[in-house]
């Protein structure tokens, strides 16, 4: 099946997009492999970022929708509220087209004591990466989003589309976009990564509220983003908490140093065991306590997830990670 260039330019001039509607097209209609051109996964990715898209809000539009490529196009433009930044188009083309330069590295904001502890842990906290007032005006984005009074507990657990368990399909604000590029954040990825070509995912929010009588926390818990086909590759994750989040307070929780003993914990068990599906609690799992605007930012290595929220208010994060697009990933799954 032949398939548009890589650069061959779309009607809102960013390359690949043509390809991307094609080949998602292709795999609604069975007619491409959900496996094929796997190796252009980074690059389809980096694509919706640089049009301030989420994955899954853009797949299930094309699946469910199936326009033509010129309706996909508007549709484009109306989630960015009619304008995208030409600068990210333009970035995005040097990018595929190689010409892109490597800008100088963000001034360093983890100290050599947070260097040791991610290399000793696997994750570092950003203290004070976004200031409480724009917290306060993200919660308020999502509240009202959501038509949840944070003052009536009632409100909480009222059905919403855009809710899946505790995952909000909430993608394109100001205030999420400015959260997503605060200097901090992005300062502490591009010196983990070494490299200042880094891209911010345009990823979720969660709302993660107490547990009830009827209702019970839905996961996800700890699980792994990333194949365990070994070597893993470098990659990261993070979260921003939005509230001063407690242990019990369906904390962030984690596997602390687990990078190091992966492979020989993977090598350890019986043959056609599945990993996804062992006590990983029982690997030393912590909750992550932190304030409102901390950062958290961890190696895709560690069994990670939410945790059941048993105190008296919710917990409301973002999600938000940074990553080239040249990512490596393993081509197959396990």
């Amino acid at each position: 099946m032949e398939f548009p260039a890589i650069t061959e330019e779309s009607r809102l001039g960013i390359l690949h997009l043509n390809r991307f509607y094609a080949k998602s097209i292709a795999k609604r209609n069975g007619t491409l492999g959900s496996s094929d051109l796997s190796e252009e996964w980074e690059l389809d990715l980096t694509l919706l970022t640089a049009l301030n898209l989420g994955l899954e809000q853009t797949l299930r539009y094309l699946y469910n929708e199936a326009p033509t490529l010129s309706r996909f196009e508007d549709w484009i433009l109306e989630v960015n509220n009619q304008e995208i930044e030409i600068s990210r188009i333009k970035r995005f083309n040097d990018s595929v087209t190689g010409m892109s330069s490597t800008a100088t590295l963000a001034t360093a904001v983890l100290s050599d004591e947070d260097l040791r502890h991610w290399d000793e842990h696997g994750y570092v906290i950003i203290r004070n990466a976004v200031s409480p007032e724009d917290c306060a005006t993200t919660i308020k984005v999502i509240t009202d989003f959501l038509n949840i009074d944070l003052d009536n507990s009632e409100s909480w657990y009222e059905p919403h589309p855009a809710r899946q368990g505790i995952m909000v399909q909430l993608f394109q604000d100001a205030i999420l976009e400015k959260n997503r590029r605060s200097p901090k954040i992005r300062a502490a990825f591009e010196q983990l990564w070494g490299r200042s070509d880094l891209w911010e995912t345009t990823d979720r929010v969660g709302f993660n509220p107490p547990e009830t009588a009827n209702w019970q926390f839905p996961g996800p818990d700890l699980h792994w983003d990333v194949s365990l086909d070994l070597p893993i590759p470098f990659g990261t994750q993070g979260i921003l908490y939005l509230s001063d989040t407690l242990p019990n307070q369906g904390a962030f929780t984690l596997v602390p140093g687990f990078q190091h003993k992966i492979a020989d914990w993977l090598h350890s068990l019986p043959a056609g065991v599945n990993p996804r599906q062992e006590n990983l609690h029982a690997l030393g799992a912590i909750p992550i306590e932190a304030n409102a605007g901390d950062f958290i930012l961890w190696s895709q290595t560690l069994p990670h997830g939410s945790s059941r929220n048993t105190a008296m208010q919710p917990r409301i994060v973002q999600y938000i990670n940074y990553k080239p697009i040249d990512a490596h990933d393993r081509k197959v799954w396990k």
